[in-house]
C-alpha cells in the first residue's frame, strides 16, 4: 500500500493530470485533501474581472476577497472583507473605505489601497461581462481613476460618484465577484501589452482569499491549493474540482469513496442517499427562480382578470411536492430568498372555482388556445405538463413546445413567444438586480438599447419603475428594504409573470465531510470552512 508521505513525494514529480488522475482512489482516505465532482464545462476564465459564468464565480470566491461582502447567516448585514470600515459623505456621493493593514496576499505580500484601487480600475477598463455591476454607479474608463482613488499612507480607498447613491445598494454590488481584489504587482508583472494581465489571470491567481489556483485544465479538473497567509484553519491542504457531467457517474463516485462531494446531483439521484446516514445533504435556495411569462403583445394575454386567474389555477404545492421536491422549493416573488428584502409570501394556491371566476371576470369564460415554450431537459416538460392540465381546468388549452434552452431564450428574446415557461437568474446580490430587469422597462420598442427581462414579454409599468429606482436609491437601509417588499407584493399581485419556483442547490457530502457553505449567488458558494474528519 502506497504511503501518505511516499505519494506526496511521488506527486511533486508528476504531471498535473496524472496526480489528478490518481486522487479519486485515495480521497477517502486522505484528510489533506477534498476531491469534489462537479459539472466544470462552462467557464472560460479565472480571472475575477472577466469571469461571469455560475461556475467560474464560484472558484474566484474561494481565491478572491472583496472589500465587503454579506453576512452569510443574515443577508442583510455588510462585513468587512479587506476593508475593515467604510463611511459615506451626507450627500451620498463619496464613500472611503479603510483597507486592513495585516491583510496580505498568498505571495505574503501585504494588501494596500493602491491594490484595490488598481482591482476596481481594472474592472472598469477591461469592460467586461460583468463590469456593469460597477459601472452602473457612473464609472467608466475615462473616469475611473479619478473617482477611485487610493491613499497609500492612510490607508484609504475613495470612491467618487457624481450621482448620490444608497450606500447598501453600493456596498452589495461591490461585493460580487467583479469587486474582488487582485495584487497589483504580480498582475501587472504578467500583462501582455495593455491587457493589465487578462491572458495571465485567466489561468492563474493573485488572491488572498483560503485558496490559490494550482492548475486548472478545462472540461477537467481544478485544483486549489491552501493559501499560507489566509484564514482558513482546517485541516484540508488541496481541493481537486473533477469535471463529471453525468450525475449518475457522481453518485457512483461519491458512494465508492472516489470524491468527497458531489455538487451536481438530480432528485433522481439525491432519493438514493437523502436518508443514507453515511452522506450529508447541505442545501440552499439559490438565485434561480422558475415562472411563466406571458407576453404582452398577444391580445387575450392583456387582461390582468385573466393573470390573475392563471395565478390561482396552477397547483405550486402539488408541483413542488411531487415533481421538484428536491431541486426546488416553493417561491412567489422576483426577489430570491436569501437576497435582503426578498419576501417569502405563498398568497396564491390551486383554487380552481375562484380561477373560473375571474376569467368570467375577464370576459373569458369560454376558455382559449395559447402555445407554451419550454426548456426541453427535466424537469421543465413535468412541470409543464402539470401547467397544461391546470389550465385546462379553467379552459386554457394550452399547446407545448419544447426546445433546447438557448432555443427557448432566443425566441423570448425575438418576442415570439405567447407563454414562456423558463428560469431566471440574478447577476448580484442586490434586490435592484431583479427589480430593474422587471420593472424598469423606458422603451418597449424592437430597437429599445435596454432590454431587460419584462421587455421580451412587452411589458411596461411606469409606476412600477417609478418605485424601484426610489427602492435603489434609498438611503436608509431598513426604508430601503421596506420599499422593496412593497413592490414585490405589488408586483406579484399585478404583473403578468407567474413566479412558482426557486432552485435549490444540493451539495452531497460524505459524513466525514463538514463545512460546506452554499450561498444564494454562486460566487458565495464557500469551501472556507470545509475539514475532513
Amino acid at each position: 500500500m502506497i504511503s501518505r508521505r511516499n505519494f506526496l513525494a511521488g506527486a511533486a514529480a508528476v504531471p498535473f493530470l496524472s496526480y489528478a488522475g490518481l486522487l479519486p482512489a485515495i480521497a477517502a482516505g486522505r484528510q489533506d485533501i477534498l476531491v469534489v465532482a462537479m459539472q466544470l464545462d462552462n467557464m472560460t476564465s479565472l480571472d475575477p474581472h472577466e469571469s461571469f459564468e455560475a461556475v467560474g464565480s464560484e472558484i474566484c470566491n474561494n481565491m478572491y476577497q472583496r472589500l465587503v461582502h454579506p453576512s452569510y447567516e443574515n443577508p442583510e448585514k455588510i462585513e468587512g472583507g479587506v476593508a475593515t470600515s467604510w463611511e459615506a459623505d451626507a450627500e451620498g456621493k463619496v464613500y472611503t473605505f479603510k483597507i486592513n493593514p495585516d491583510a496580505k496576499f498568498a505571495t505574503g505580500n501585504p494588501i494596500t489601497a493602491e491594490d484595490a484601487a488598481f482591482s476596481l480600475h481594472r474592472a472598469i477598463k477591461m469592460n467586461k461581462g460583468p463590469a456593469f455591476i460597477i459601472g452602473q454607479f457612473g464609472l467608466t474608463p475615462e473616469n475611473v481613476e479619478q473617482s477611485v482613488v487610493a491613499n497609500v499612507e492612510a490607508g484609504t480607498l475613495t470612491i467618487s460618484l457624481e450621482t448620490p447613491t444608497s450606500l447598501s445598494f453600493l456596498l452589495y454590488c461591490l461585493s460580487s465577484s467583479v469587486g474582488s481584489v487582485v495584487e497589483k504587482k504580480l498582475v501587472m508583472e504578467n500583462a501582455a501589452g495593455d491587457d493589465l494581465g487578462n491572458e495571465w489571470l485567466r489561468k492563474n491567481s493573485a488572491g488572498s482569499a483560503e485558496w490559490t489556483l494550482a492548475a486548472w485544465k478545462p472540461s477537467e479538473s481544478v485544483m486549489l491549493n491552501l493559501n499560507a497567509h489566509g484564514a482558513y484553519k482546517g485541516n484540508v491542504k488541496r481541493i481537486v474540482l473533477r469535471h463529471v457531467a453525468d450525475p449518475s457517474s457522481q453518485l457512483l463516485m461519491l458512494q465508492k469513496g472516489d470524491v468527497d462531494i458531489a455538487r451536481n446531483l438530480t432528485s433522481e439521484q439525491l432519493r438514493v442517499i437523502e436518508k443514507d446516514e453515511n452522506f450529508t445533504l447541505v442545501r440552499k435556495g439559490i438565485a434561480g427562480i422558475g415562472l411563466m411569462s406571458l407576453n404582452q403583445k398577444v391580445e387575450k394575454l392583456t387582461n390582468p382578470k385573466l393573470w390573475q386567474a392563471i395565478k390561482w389555477a396552477i397547483d405550486y404545492k402539488g408541483i413542488q411536492e411531487n415533481i421538484v421536491p428536491l431541486t426546488h422549493q416553493q417561491h412567489q416573488t422576483i426577489i430570491p430568498e436569501g437576497f435582503p428584502g426578498a419576501v417569502n409570501d405563498l398568497p396564491f394556491q390551486k383554487d380552481t372555482a375562484k380561477a373560473k371566476e375571474l376569467m368570467v371576470e375577464a370576459g373569458l369564460a369560454d376558455g382559449f388556445s395559447i402555445s407554451m415554450d419550454h426548456y426541453s431537459a427535466q424537469p421543465w416538460p413535468d412541470i409543464a405538463q402539470a401547467i397544461q392540465a391546470n389550465l385546462a381546468d379553467i379552459g386554457i388549452k394550452v399547446e407545448l413546445r419544447a426546445a433546447e434552452n438557448r432555443q427557448v431564450l432566443t425566441k423570448m428574446r425575438a418576442r415570439e413567444h405567447e407563454i414562456a415557461l423558463t428560469s431566471w437568474g440574478s447577476d448580484y446580490f442586490d434586490p435592484n438586480t431583479n427589480a430593474d430587469v422587471f420593472c424598469n422597462v423606458t422603451d418597449l420598442s424592437d430597437d429599445a438599447k435596454s432590454k431587460p427581462f419584462a421587455w421580451r414579454s412587452n411589458y411596461q409599468n411606469a409606476d412600477f419603475a417609478k418605485k424601484s429606482l426610489a427602492a435603489r436609491d434609498e438611503k436608509d437601509p431598513a426604508t430601503r428594504i421596506k420599499l422593496y417588499e412593497d413592490l414585490q407584493r405589488e408586483f406579484m399581485n399585478n404583473s403578468p409573470f407567474v413566479v412558482m419556483l426557486q432552485t435549490v442547490m444540493t451539495a452531497a457530502c460524505r459524513k466525514d465531510v463538514t463545512g460546506m457553505r452554499l450561498g444564494v449567488l454562486s460566487d458565495t458558494h464557500s469551501y472556507a470552512g470545509i475539514a475532513k474528519a
